[in-house]
């Protein structure tokens, strides 16, 4: 059976992107997307959380902030542990292998913006492959 497994979200960041570093120092940047849906008069909102790996998480890490807009693609990813109880816990996020900037938050004009050589294109050899 064939399998395809694959997220397009477009949504505004819940908190300032967390970056940290494996064992073997690869960049690990994690954050929440909160992503609007419309119907009628109703509104629904659904909060994503998106892992980024490598260059792109210390891109994401360095010019994203709460509230910015982003576009994000990647892949569902289900990790499944047992919690200090020994209950069985499991929880999907979305891994990221592309992103696109959309519109920024309100903040002062002065801050840097992404410049060429931050943009790694998915699929060049310098992005690397994701550690899994």
């Amino acid at each position: 059976m064939p399998n395809f497994n694959k997220v397009i979200l477009m949504g505004h960041l819940t908190r300032d992107p967390a970056l940290s570093y494996t064992t073997n120092q690869t960049a690990i940047c994690k954050f929440g997307l909160a992503v609007n849906h419309k119907f009628g008069e109703r509104e629904e909102v659904c909060f994503v959380d998106i892992t980024a790996w490598g260059k792109q998480g210390e891109v994401v890490q360095k010019y994203c902030h709460k509230g910015d807009a982003l576009l994000v693609e990647g892949r569902l990813t289900l990790d499944r542990w047992q919690d200090k109880d020994g209950q069985n816990r499991s929880k999907l996020y979305v891994t990221m292998s592309a992103m696109s900037f959309v519109g920024k938050s309100e903040r002062p004009a002065a801050e840097t913006k992404p410049q060429e050589e931050d943009f790694i294109p998915f699929g060049s050899p310098e992005f690397g492959e994701i550690p899994f």
